[in-house]
């Protein structure tokens, strides 16, 4: 179950990662967050923003749209 999407698609570096920052921080943990990019570093910003803040990427699909789905801890 997703409980909020948000589209970044447009945006260049850092901007995606400032928008994931702003809206996890309006979530309980648990809940799930669904990220879609074109920004071609959104994979490797994506991830590293994981590993730094211990939020989980259950998936992450590539593409001409990138889609990662984030539970927030």
């Amino acid at each position: 179950m997703v409980d909020r999407e948000l589209d970044c698609q447009g945006m260049n570096c850092p901007m995606p990662i400032v928008e994931t920052t702003k809206a996890v921080r309006t979530m309980e943990p648990g809940q799930v967050l669904v990220v879609t990019a074109t920004d071609l570093a959104f994979k490797l910003d994506i991830e590293a923003w994981s590993r730094r803040t211990g939020n989980v990427i259950e998936e992450f699909h590539e593409g001409d749209v990138q889609r990662a789905q984030i539970r927030v801890s």
